[in-house]
């Protein structure tokens, strides 16, 4: 079986290492060819994540990146259809929502070959999200679609998404939370900056809806700073940029550091004392971590977390951000709401049960 994989943003290195070493381990029955869009870039962000994930380099890299989302997304459909057409595989595998998710996606249907979606069935019923159209559409013309929760099945279902191509596996990141925790590396920097563990928090803002806005953008700050603790903002280059152009000040206790590879962002998550963040990943690895989550959104995909009691939604609020930042109440993580860490396997014994199949 060979399996074609395209990847382009580093939530779905992580995803892809834990599948790609499941592919592995069936040596040379599954031949994987790793396809790296460019998508998201930079020798600091992404050379680490396969140094560190044990991800084998991909076999092909595109560069493409830096355009608009229909830009990207027609360089990516052109570039792909022409390695399917070269590589033959006999299924193409995308993760999440991005527009490399769905390029990989677009050009597969087209040539007939199958798709597996992995963390299918996610939904923020946000139309204006470019993910939620990524998802959305890759979904409806993917051949199996592996979803994480029972409530990402229920969303299919409703959609009328056929329920023979449904499974639910488990989240591939709970996979990677267990297989990388003993591995955490604490940042060189960190005991520089005079911190104590369970004593700060760990921020991460990404979102093109609070970057792009410099009014969102000084309400989140403005309710950092009313949270009175000391926290760790890891800033991706591009907000900084952003932050530079519209000449926002960071609060003093906003400690702003480089961007972090994947074992040192599991040591940070390990040992603060709460996550705020606008990722739907990280909004993940604390409930793997055991902490409380406050989401810089108006919404959110992992609904389960919310109904918890373990993430708070405050999108932009100064107070709602302040004041769920000061909570301290117990909460419970023991739960396995994604699985039991053994999602890639299950994964990868489908596709090969199928492939036997149709065979």
């Amino acid at each position: 079986m060979k399996v074609l994989t395209v990847i382009g943003a580093r939530p779905q290195f992580i995803k892809a290492a834990v599948v790609s070493r499941a592919f592995a381990e069936h040596g040379s029955s599954i031949t994987e060819v790793l396809v790296h869009t460019g998508q998201h870039y930079d020798a600091n962000m992404s050379d680490i994540f396969f140094e560190e994930l044990e991800i084998p380099r991909p076999d092909y890299n595109l560069a493409i990146g830096g355009g608009t989302h229909g830009q990207n997304t027609g360089r990516m459909i052109e570039k792909l259809e022409e390695l399917m057409i070269q590589e033959k595989p006999d299924w193409v595998l995308v993760y999440g929502d991005t527009d490399s998710t769905l390029a990989g996606a677009l050009a597969a249907v087209k040539l007939h070959i199958p798709i597996a979606h992995v963390e299918a069935g996610l939904r923020s019923f946000n139309r204006k999200m470019p993910e939620e159209i990524n998802r959305v559409m890759t979904d409806h013309i993917s051949t199996m679609l592996f979803a994480p929760t029972g409530v990402a099945l229920k969303h299919l279902e409703k959609e009328g998404v056929g329920s023979e191509k449904i499974h639910v596996v488990g989240d591939v990141m709970c996979d990677a939370t267990h297989y990388y925790k003993s591995r955490a590396q604490k940042p060189a920097w960190f005991d520089g900056l005079g911190l104590q563990t369970n004593q700060f928090a760990l921020c991460t803002i990404h979102r093109a809806e609070n970057t792009d806005s410099p009014t969102r953008m000084k309400d989140i700050f403005k309710g950092l700073q009313l949270a009175e603790l000391p926290i760790i903002l890891p800033l991706h280059p591009r907000t900084r940029s952003k932050l530079k152009q519209s000449m926002l000040a960071i609060p003093g206790n906003v400690h702003v550091v480089d961007p972090l590879g994947y074992l040192e962002m599991n040591w940070l998550e390990a040992n603060c004392k709460l996550i705020c963040t606008d990722s739907g990943g990280v909004q993940k690895e604390a409930y793997f971590h055991g902490k409380a989550c406050v989401t810089l959104r108006d919404e959110t995909e992992w609904v389960e977390l919310v109904d918890r009691g373990v993430n708070v939604i405050v999108g932009a609020s100064p107070e709602l951000i302040a004041g769920a930042m000061k909570l301290n109440q117990k909460l419970n993580f023991d739960d396995p709401l994604y699985g039991d860490g053994r999602s890639a396997a299950k994964i990868v014994d489908l596709l090969l049960n199928r492939s036997s199949v149709n065979s």
